[in-house]
């Protein structure tokens, strides 16, 4: 998927275990039906406005996750230690 703030892993990680089934079915058609990943991103970032279809609990919960993910990447440094290799 498109955005790192916007990991669907990470939301669905946080948020599926507390889901209703309706909620599950709405949260399933977002992330298969759009064709485009970046539509989901500008919808929850709410840089573009989210279609009538789409406009539901679990749109308001990605939006609500997607600020706390901007805030926290902002609060928080990088991981470096990828950069460097082991010893050996």
């Amino acid at each position: 998927h498109s955005s790192s703030i916007l990991s669907p892993s990470l939301f669905a990680k946080e948020n599926l275990n507390r889901m209703s089934e309706q909620q599950l079915n709405l949260y399933d058609r977002l992330i298969n039906e759009p064709s485009n990943d970046w539509d989901i991103y500008y919808w929850a970032t709410e840089a573009k406005p989210t279609p009538a279809e789409f406009e539901n609990d679990v749109m308001a919960m990605l939006r609500e996750f997607a600020k706390n993910k901007k805030r926290e990447q902002r609060l928080r440094q990088p991981d470096l230690e990828y950069l460097f290799e082991p010893p050996r």
